[in-house]
């Protein structure tokens, strides 16, 4: 079983600095998807670490670095943990989604109004911030509950069936 948990996080890396790179609507990615997922399945907490991670600096080798990597990577390794409370509960995968959709914007919205030098430092300023992200938001918003759906929905699915079919084969 170890085997095919790596198979399926070498996939993950894959798939998702796939999906970053090609052309996509702003911010809908499985980015927290395969965050919350990896922490979840992922027994060894190195590798459930690792995927997000390896998959964020490959896929932003391409597209470009910047300035806030630190803030999102350590939204995602935070993601990992929060993933580690979900287990095989597709209600918690759902409610862990969105309140990680929500706290990425508010995270990474305050980031952008703190550091990057576009809006003043003031309430106008940070209201300005959020209010011009919100179309980021419902993409972001969309795809994590989409992504999440696939991931966890199919291990549901292969938790059932499949793997049910070769606990009673061995």
């Amino acid at each position: 079983m170890f085997q095919s948990r790596v198979f399926v996080a070498i996939l993950m890396v894959i798939a998702t600095v796939i999906s970053r790179i090609l052309p996509h609507p702003p911010n809908f990615t499985p980015i927290l998807a395969v965050s919350l997922f990896s922490g979840a399945y992922l027994a060894d907490r190195r590798i459930a670490l690792f995927v997000p991670i390896l998959a964020m600096f490959v896929s932003d080798y391409f597209i470009g670095f910047h300035d806030l990597m630190p803030v999102i990577y350590g939204f995602m390794i935070l993601a990992v943990l929060f993933g580690k409370q979900i287990g095989s509960s597709l209600q918690k995968s759902f409610g862990f989604t969105v309140v990680g959709s929500v706290a990425f914007f508010v995270l990474t919205n305050f980031a952008v109004w703190a550091t990057s030098g576009m809006y003043t430092l003031d309430v106008s300023g940070l209201v300005t911030c959020f209010t011009l992200a919100i179309p980021f938001f419902q993409n972001s918003m969309a795809g994590d509950l989409v992504y999440s759906g696939i991931l966890f929905g199919s291990m549901a699915f292969l938790n059932r069936t499949v793997f049910v079919t070769a606990k009673q084969n061995a």
